[in-house]
């Protein structure tokens, strides 16, 4: 996926095991580099993904101890951001990037806390479950849970289209926000009717209104990181753009 830039032929450098060119090292350790880059940022990916999805899980399900694990595996997300930050200020420092590759490093170092301020909303959505799977369940968990399908779907083909450096998938996915937009709305809505016309689950209900704001943040946080693949994949910035 590397754009490597040409190699012509050198004299073998004194001192170089086995008489390999240092130029030829140089190429192969960034390579080698950039493909760790690749697997560290999918399994924080993948960590968060997973995140996200058990912690909806813990509140549909009435899980407690599901959404306790969510809870406890948010420092490993965090640790896992360090990590990435380390390797792309290594790669900056000791390496000539290509075009492309600059882009890759300076993508992923963007969306390196793109994933973890998500993670950080489902460990919340799993602290709201911890207290409202003790309290009766509320009719607004349907279209809470459909909500929720949708921001679980977007990053994960987010995700794909990163894999992918897909561009048009990217930008497909920006667009169904508006969905998400749509069905927090409703949501919204009905969370402050029984707000105003149930007492007896206006603590649950008020609840409820964060978790769907949680949801509804995981969205934009996905745009963000479906924009700075489009702008991986074809060097322009399409933020605050028509797309």
């Amino acid at each position: 996926m590397s754009e490597l830039t040409h190699l012509s032929s050198f004299e073998p450098a004194a001192g170089a095991a086995g008489g390999e060119p240092r130029s030829s090292m140089a190429t192969s350790e960034k390579i080698v580099q950039l493909d760790l880059l690749r697997d560290r940022i999918l399994l924080l990916g993948g960590k968060t993904e997973e995140a996200v999805d058990r912690a909806i899980r813990s509140l549909t399900e009435r899980n407690s101890d599901l959404a306790r694990d969510v809870c406890e595996n948010d420092s490993r997300i965090d640790q896992m951001e360090l990590e990435i930050d380390r390797l792309c200020i290594d790669i900056l420092g000791s390496q000539q990037p290509t075009e492309h590759d600059l882009r890759l490093v300076v993508s992923v170092a963007k969306i390196t806390p793109i994933l973890e301020r998500i993670a950080d909303h489902a460990a919340s959505i799993a602290e709201a479950a911890l207290i409202l799977n003790n309290e009766p369940q509320i009719d607004s968990y349907i279209e809470l849970s459909r909500m929720a399908e949708i921001a679980s779907a977007m990053l994960s083909e987010a995700l794909n289209a990163f894999t992918a450096e897909d561009a048009s998938a990217s930008r497909e996915i920006i667009a169904r926000d508006l969905t998400l937009d749509e069905y927090y709305g409703r949501v919204f809505e009905g969370l402050i009717r029984t707000l105003t016309g149930n007492p007896a689950a206006a603590n649950g209900a008020a609840r409820l209104l964060f978790v769907a704001k949680h949801i509804e943040r995981i969205g934009d946080y996905v745009k963000d990181i479906c924009e700075l693949n489009v702008y991986l994949t074809e060097a322009v910035f399409i933020k605050h753009s028509s797309y």
